[in-house]
């Protein structure tokens, strides 16, 4: 049997369907928004992972090219590994289900989203929230709390629930957020200097509407009515647990208070193997139940010094950003370096300019595009003390990146005025709790070493928060411990302005939109503090680029020229980089960018391209060549490709029977340009230029020049000018045959 259920999204009809696709699996929704199609489905082992400790959730979220009329490009003719959008929707989908399973939940689980029609304009990221949402809540899953997700976009109008990707170019926010009926789960936003209060105002706004999404969802669990597997969890002992609070817990507080996260974690070892240890080797069940009460009763100490006590593990005020230092141009032949360090996180960032060829190129469902800003984030295993295999980069580190460049992203300066491609690498030396807030802050330090004009600097800081009931504690830049042991991380990055990137995962039911907006306050005090520690190490972008990158100067071009600059096949432009060594790109608005390290060397390709796009003018003289000699005159290259008639009447200052007899091709002559008439017919004048060289005016006759030594084919010169008519005529004086 089919359920559908629908309701009206953002000037759109969303529908949910169940029942008639993907039947075998344990949940599938159907989808639809616009003429945009997700299917995603859930599914579970019936049994327990053995020895799972933890939620075993998969998420994997693929784009068919076939969703949108396309072929995959290459030589392989199919999907092959995810793209980078693939990967940070997987993400998307799983941050807000993963603290809603119950707890003692060690199902191997697995939730598939795939894009079956893409209509380019309604994105399937949001969809598939929702979707993953209906497939677990209407499933046997023990999943009872559904989420629901919605884009938020801040256009001239007003907020807009999911505008449409056309239009989020335009908008002043892209804030995606999803939420259960009461609270607020996980919000991620890019955002141009958007004020605190103004982003609360468009979290309030969303959530409205998500409670629309999951009423259909109620809706629908009615109609499919499933029945839900019960979920076990784990007991223990209470007699067991009192013994081990008794003898370890001052043990436990003690670890948490020592100093350097290498130090407490390591004491914190120690104490963990000797509670295993206490109990008889031969009772494995019993030794697994130890280390569950060792991980809640840490939990246990580490709330209650927040919330009753009021103490950090290291001592800091709630509101209190850890000691910074910063250093530039660390490293000598980048273009731009720093290293910056707060507490037991250091980022060493890096910057390096380029030019157009080195945009990253992409084919994505809505077409292909390119990028001109990239940031890249690594985390080797050494910044953390561990060993393991360097691999490439998982959805960590592609996650963190693409929330680093999505905060920097509206402070970088338009193509116009700064036409280089633009790589941030962020390489983390040392990590204790938010490393990508510590890649933004090297980030913009770096790119304001290598010359980058940005607009203004940018700070990011992650927030805290630990909750019981109506008592909580909002911590300013969370050290590691806190992040894996507080209910909630949120990541806040922007100017003295305004918040230009945010990230919030809770690990509770969610969060109210007091607290959000008491963490945001909270959040934009320490932003301050830390782009006041970045400013004294470098406050402004320095007025020269590094010399080692390439220097880019831009000159504009008509479009009819274009071609004559590329030439045939790229032959002309080709001979110019061989010719000068520089990198040209040439946009189809008739910009032309030319890349040197070498000024000289660009001024060189300069000149060869504007005699390639010089035009003719009226009135100018030009240094000529002659290209070929017809009976009424000759044409001259003024310009290259530009020719124009240089008539026999004005090739001398006095009559020319015959124009071979004062030029030859290849003779360079000055001409000056007397008339042009349409289309394109150009009048030359060398005797113009004569007079003009003479000092005579237009009227009056030249002098005439001295003889010609031959007459240009090979003859002997002509002696007998002199005489008289009468010389010429047969019988008068000495004559002589023609």
């Amino acid at each position: 049997m089919t359920y559908r259920v629908s309701s009206e999204i953002g000037g759109l009809q969303f529908s949910i369907e169940m029942g008639r696709i993907a039947r075998q699996a344990d949940g599938a929704a159907y989808v639809c928004y616009g003429d945009t199609v997700v299917l995603v489905t859930a599914c579970a082992d019936k049994d327990e992972r053995e020895g799972a400790d933890f939620l075993p959730l998969t998420v994997d979220y693929r784009e068919n090219t076939y969703a949108a009329g396309k072929i995959p490009g290459g030589f392989f003719k199919r999907e092959g590994r995810p793209t980078e959008k693939e990967v940070l929707t997987s993400r998307l989908i799983d941050r807000p289900l993963r603290p809603l399973f119950p707890d003692g939940y060690h199902h191997e689980t697995q939730i598939v989203a795939l894009v079956l029609s893409a209509d380019k304009e309604n994105d399937p990221d949001i969809m598939s929230i929702t979707g993953a949402s209906a497939a677990l809540f209407c499933s046997p899953i023990p999943f009872t709390k559904p989420v629901a997700a919605v884009r938020v976009g801040l256009m001239e109008e007003g907020f807009v629930i999911n505008p449409p990707i056309s239009k989020l170019k335009e908008s002043r926010l892209n804030l995606t957020m999803a939420g259960t009926e009461d609270a607020l789960v996980m919000v991620e936003a890019g955002a141009s200097e958007i004020p605190e209060s103004l982003m609360v105002e468009a979290l309030e706004f969303g959530h409205g509407v998500i409670r629309k999404l999951i009423a259909m969802q109620h809706e629908l669990f009615q109609l499919v009515s499933p029945v839900k597997w019960e979920a076990r969890k784990p007991e223990t002992d209470p007699a067991e647990y009192q013994r081990i609070e008794q003898e370890y817990a001052h043990q436990i507080s003690e670890a948490l208070h020592a100093k350097g996260k290498l130090a407490s974690y390591g004491r914190l070892d120690e104490i963990a193997k000797s509670i295993v240890e206490s109990c008889p080797e031969d009772e494995t069940e019993k030794r697994a139940q130890a280390s569950r009460i060792y991980q809640q009763l840490l939990e246990k100490i580490f709330r209650t010094e927040i919330l009753v006590n009021r103490t950090r593990p290291d001592g800091r005020r709630f509101d209190e950003v850890r000691p910074i230092t910063v250093e530039v141009s660390l490293l000598p032949r980048t273009h731009g370096s720093a290293l910056f360090t707060r507490g037991e996180t250091q980022a060493l960032v890096t910057s390096t300019l380029g030019t157009a060829e080195d945009e990253q190129r992409m084919d994505t469902l809505e077409g292909e595009s390119s990028k001109r800003f990239m940031l890249h984030y690594n985390f080797p295993p050494f910044s953390v003390g561990e060993v393991k295999f360097l691999r490439g980069p998982g959805r960590r580190e592609i996650g963190h990146g693409a929330l680093a460049e999505r905060s920097i992203l509206p402070v970088m300066p338009p193509e116009e005025e700064f036409p280089y491609t633009v790589r941030v690498v962020a390489d983390i030396l040392e990590s204790n709790g938010s490393s990508s807030m510590a890649s933004i802050c090297g980030g913009i330090l770096s790119l304001m070493d290598a010359g980058v004009p940005i607009k203004a600097p940018v700070g990011g800081v992650a927030m805290g928060l630990v909750m019981e009931g109506s008592n909580y504690a909002i911590l300013t830049d969370i050290a590691g411990v806190e992040d894996h042991h507080g209910d909630m991380d949120f990541k806040v990055a922007g100017t003295e302005k305004g918040i230009t990137g945010l990230q919030m995962d809770i690990k509770i039911g969610g969060v109210t939109r007091e607290i959000m907006a008491e963490a945001l306050a909270q959040a934009r005090v320490g932003r301050l503090f830390i782009l006041q520690r970045m400013a004294e190490g470098l406050a402004s972008p320095r007025s020269e680029i590094s010399p080692f990158a390439p220097r880019i100067i831009t000159i504009q071009i008509p479009k009819d020229k274009i071609g004559g600059v590329i030439g045939t096949g790229g032959k002309v432009i080709r001979g110019i980089i061989e010719q000068t060594g520089v990198k040209i790109d040439i946009d189809d608005d008739g910009k032309v960018n030319i890349a040197s390290t070498d000024t000289e060397s660009a001024k060189k390709a300069i000149r060869m391209i504007e005699e390639l796009v010089m035009e003719a003018e009226v009135g100018k003289t030009y240094l000529g060549t002659v290209t070929r000699l017809v009976d009424f005159g000759a044409f001259v290259e003024i310009i290259t490709g530009t020719e124009g008639l240089l008539h026999i009447s004005e090739v001398a200052d006095y009559r020319v029977q015959d124009i071979n007899s004062e030029l030859k091709v290849g003779d360079q002559i000055p001409v000056k340009v007397i008339s042009i008439e349409p289309p394109n017919k150009i009048r030359l004048s060398r005797k113009a230029v004569i007079r003009e060289a003479a000092g005579l005016p237009p009227q009056t006759p030249a002098p005439r020049p001295p003889r010609r030594e031959g007459d240009g084919r090979g003859r002997p010169p002509q002696r007998d000018r002199g005489r008289t008519r009468d010389q010429h005529r047969p019988g008068g004086g000495d004559r002589r045959r023609f």
